[in-house]
């Protein structure tokens, strides 16, 4: 599956929560990132090559801070100008059944959005245009990746969402169980072994075996009541 992360940010280089995920991407030919105010800073939208991008790809994503309870003017701009008539929706609809996700950073708590917060809502529900399109379009709406409050997480959350957003760039969704076992056991194949030390190797060798010996329990349990319900 084909990614294609449109990232929307008018200080991209001052933003570390922006510059984290950067580096954290996978280093795959499966992913395309487009930062949209570099390649337009002049605000003039090239509409033939972002249709052209949409249709070589299979997940689109938009990355951006939460701006207003919406996207950065550049992104809402991009939407205009690019998802017309009769190449999004009408009677040609060209991006049907392709994936559409969000990954959003917020620069407040959580509990701030949501009923008795600060700001009375949730992320989620404030974001219901972009699911709207979404749905006008056929696109498979994918719940969110949300990160808030980036400068206060510590390393070992920073790099549980390194691992979260590797996962929403290149997992197929929805998601399950399976599917996250899955993309452990392919991200470890195409490690190469010569840039992790013996430790690490030994490390991810130990994972996969659990992995492996859980899925020869679920098949155990799954036979199990199978037999069971043929008993019935």
């Amino acid at each position: 599956m084909k990614t294609l992360l449109l990232i929307s940010h008018p200080e991209i280089e001052d933003s570390g929560s922006q510059q984290y995920l950067l580096q954290s991407l996978p280093s795959s030919a499966a992913i395309t990132v487009r930062h949209l105010d570099t390649l337009y800073s002049d605000g003039k939208i090239d509409r033939e090559k972002e249709q052209a991008m949409l249709l070589a790809h299979d997940r689109i994503l938009f990355q951006f801070p939460f701006y207003w309870y919406s996207t950065p003017s550049l992104l809402k701009k991009w939407q205009d100008e690019v998802l017309t008539e009769d190449f999004a929706y009408g009677k040609q609809k060209n991006l049907t059944g392709k994936e559409f996700g969000l990954v959003i950073s917020v620069g407040i708590k959580e509990t701030e959005y949501q009923a008795g917060g600060r700001e009375g809502f949730t992320v989620n529900e404030l974001v219901a245009p972009l699911r709207a399109l979404a749905n006008k379009l056929d696109m498979q709406y994918v719940k969110p990746l949300i990160i808030y409050q980036f400068h206060y997480l510590s390393e070992r959350d920073r790099m549980r969402l390194l691992i979260k957003y590797q996962q929403y760039l290149t997992r197929q969704h929805p998601d399950s169980l399976k599917k996250r076992e899955d993309w452990l056991v392919e991200q470890v194949q195409e490690t190469n072994r010569t840039t992790i030390s013996t430790e690490g190797w030994f490390i991810l060798e130990q994972a996969l075996s659990i992995v492996e010996d859980h899925r020869l329990a679920i098949d155990e349990l799954a036979m199990l009541l199978d037999a069971e319900g043929e008993d019935y």
